[in-house]
C-alpha cells in the first residue's frame, strides 16, 4: 500500500527524536522526502539499494499469448555489525544491496556515502540519520592521546587479564569435574572396599573348614 512521503517524515523525526536531530539533519530530511512524494509499502521494511517489484509481461512460446507477471526482489534478512554502534543491526536487504554495503566496507559506511536522494527507504534513512547524528556527537567528544609507553603498558595490562580469565575458566572446570566425579569414585571406592571385606571373612571361614576336615 502506498503513502505519502509526509507520513514517512513524520515517523522518522519520531524514531530518530526532534529534540536530538540537527537543523542540517532535518532539512536534508526534507529535501529528500517531499510532501507530495508516493512512497510503496515495502520501503518501510528494508534497504533495497533501488530494487522494487517490476512488472511485465509472460509469453508463451507456441501463439505468443501475453499474460501478466510481476518480478519481485530478491530480499535476505541478515545481521550486519555496525561497529559505529558496537551492535548487529536485524534488517532485511536485498542481494544487490548486500554487494553495494561489501563495496563500501561495511553497513556504516554504505550509509554515510550513500546520498539521501538514492536512499529511498524509510529504514534506511532512519539508519542514515543515527548514523550520521551518532557521528556529530562523536566529532565533540574529547580525544585523548597516550605515547607509546603507555599504550604498551595498556596492552600488557589487557593480555594479562585475559590470562586471568582463561585461568579462572580453567580452575572453575576442573573444579566441576572433581565434584562431578570425585563423588562417583569414591562410592565405587567404598563398594569395592566392602566386597574385599566381604570376600576375605568368606576365605577366612573356607580355611578353617579345611582345618577342621583334615584334623
Amino acid at each position: 500500500m502506498a503513502f505519502r512521503g509526509k507520513e514517512m517524515m513524520k515517523k522518522l523525526v519520531k524514531k530518530v527524536g526532534a529534540e536530538t536531530l540537527t537543523p542540517e539533519l532535518k532539512e536534508k530530511l526534507k529535501a529528500c522526502v517531499p510532501d507530495s512524494k508516493v512512497v510503496m509499502g515495502r520501503a518501510k521494511r528494508g534497504l533495497y539499494a533501488g530494487r522494487h517489484i517490476q512488472y511485465g509481461n509472460r509469453v508463451s512460446e507456441d501463439g505468443g499469448n501475453k499474460s501478466r507477471r510481476c518480478w519481485k526482489p530478491n530480499v535476505q534478512e541478515k545481521r550486519l555489525f555496525s561497529y559505529i554502534f558496537d551492535r548487529h543491526i536485524k534488517v532485511k536487504v536485498t542481494t544487490h544491496a548486500l554487494r553495494c554495503i561489501d563495496k563500501a566496507g561495511g553497513i556504516d559506511e554504505y550509509l554515510l556515502k550513500t546520498p539521501y536522494q538514492k536512499m529511498d527507504t524509510e529504514m534506511g534513512l532512519f539508519w542514515k540519520t543515527k548514523v550520521e547524528q551518532r557521528y556529530a556527537e562523536l566529532g565533540q567528544m574529547e580525544v585523548a592521546f597516550f605515547n607509546p609507553e603507555d599504550e604498551a603498558k595498556f596492552e600488557q595490562g589487557f593480555k594479562d587479564l585475559n590470562i586471568a580469565k582463561k585461568d579462572a575458566r580453567r580452575e572453575a572446570r576442573k573444579e566441576a569435574r572433581r565434584k562431578l566425579y570425585g563423588d562417583k569414585s569414591g562410592e565405587e571406592k567404598g563398594e569395592g572396599e566392602c566386597s574385599l571385606e566381604a570376600g576375605g571373612s568368606e576365605l577366612h571361614h573356607d580355611d578353617h573348614g579345611w582345618l577342621e576336615a583334615n584334623a
